[in-house]
């Protein structure tokens, strides 16, 4: 207990400190499901010793959201508090730092309809979309981090006897976010600045298309000409780093909306608003998709690609090497802040518009123009394998490796 408690103090002030980096005077909003309380008290303890203004925690409660999605009528589920929304945009607008805790059960939501929760997320995508903006945008210093739950930690380790799953979880999240070292923010500035050196050679290659190959998937995917690569830490518009995703291992950028080509197969599970889509695949032509299937959730994965028009299409394309902390754990977390981090990936919808030159400056329209595709969601979802190679080919027909047998050949 002595040895747990100690890692869970470690893990919020890495939080606080690293993913966040809270500012003396700065608000903190934490968006939490209500079985994590013990982790943000640790966390408002943290942040207020750092001199946090004040810390608003919004609670939710998962099982309160599926008696709404179950019971409600379905004109309930097309309404969103404006007032919360507004009330996000006000404290982003004043310069707040948000932490949103990712700790929800899997299968929740089996048992509703997929129609009624496609509604109901549409729904809320459409009423936070001005407040999506200021961190899409890095306007505003964001993260999002995880700690288990019981239903998560049953789906997980069900081959652990229950008295021992939590624990089991929790043990694996202190490991891959790097909480179980001694120093786990010097690893983190260690860990930032490895990514960093990726970065700078992608950047600088400029590549105008990247091929993906395995078994099972084979895609074109072009790029913008100012495209940028971004991964690891980001700047707020006050010059503060932080680091949007605990754990990360990825670098990304956006394709270029109408410049994907080929096939791709999943290589993990994609637990979508609380159901869970499996062994799926997808065919794009000149970036939209043409054809899908799943052997699990097909119902779910037509909903969200029938989102809007932009959840046709790509917005992220995502290196991440197949030997990283994530992926030698060999555990399938049926979360995507983690499985997103053992696996190459892409993502349905919206490109980040700090992936193209200036593009926190532009407009919706002025980024649609620059190829960039805008939705009203961002789903990401994992391809990569340890077969998976990765070839980059620059302006000039030159191909360069990038990725050989799943990992990193530069």
């Amino acid at each position: 207990m002595e040895n747990f408690m100690s890692n869970l103090n470690k893990y919020a002030e890495l939080v606080v400190k690293v993913a966040i980096n809270l500012q003396k005077d700065q608000t903190l909003v934490i968006n939490s499901p209500i079985t994590s309380v013990e982790f943000v008290r640790a966390i408002t303890k943290k942040a207020y010793e750092v001199g946090a203004r004040y810390v608003h925690v919004e609670w939710n409660d998962e099982e309160i959201t599926k008696l709404k999605l179950l019971k409600a009528p379905e004109e309930a589920l097309k309404e969103f508090p404006i007032w919360k929304a507004k009330g996000f945009e006000e404290m982003a607008e004043a310069g707040a730092a948000f932490l949103s805790i990712s700790a929800s059960n899997p299968d929740l939501l089996r048992e509703v309809d997929p129609q009624r929760v496609a509604i109901n997320n549409k729904t809320a995508a459409e009423a936070l979309q001005n407040f999506r903006r200021y961190t899409q945008t890095g306007k505003v210093s964001w993260a999002i981090v995880s700690v288990p739950t019981k239903e998560w930690a049953d789906k997980v380790f069900a081959n652990l006897d229950e008295s021992e799953r939590v624990n089991a979880l929790w043990e694996n999240i202190f490991k891959v976010t790097r909480v179980n070292l001694d120093d786990p923010v010097a690893s983190w500035k260690e860990h930032i600045n490895n990514l960093r050196g990726k970065l700078e050679y992608l950047n600088n290659k400029k590549f105008k298309k990247l091929y993906f190959k395995n078994h099972s998937t084979d895609l074109v995917v072009e790029l913008p000409n100012d495209h940028l690569w971004i991964g690891g830490g980001l700047k707020n518009e006050k010059g503060n780093e932080f680091i949007p995703n605990m754990p990360t291992e990825e670098v990304f950028t956006m394709p270029l909306k109408t410049g994907v080509n080929g096939y791709i197969t999943s290589t993990k599970p994609l637990n979508y608003g609380g159901q869970v889509i499996e062994n799926f695949t997808m065919t794009f032509k000149e970036g939209r998709i043409v054809d899908f299937t799943a052997e699990k959730g097909y119902e779910t994965l037509k909903k969200l690609i029938e989102t809007d028009e932009g959840s046709h299409y790509l917005g992220e394309v995502a290196l991440v090497p197949h030997k990283s902390p994530v992926s030698d754990s060999n555990i399938v977390f049926f979360n995507t802040l983690f499985d997103e981090n053992a696996s190459s990936h892409l993502a349905l919808g919206s490109a980040y518009p700090l992936c193209i030159e200036d593009g926190g400056r532009l407009s919706k329209v002025e980024l649609e123009e620059r190829g960039a595709n805008t939705s009203l969601v961002h789903v990401d979802f994992m391809i990569g394998s340890n077969d998976m190679n990765v070839d980059g080919e620059t302006l000039d027909g030159k191909l360069y490796p990038i990725f050989r047998g799943g990992n990193w050949s530069i």
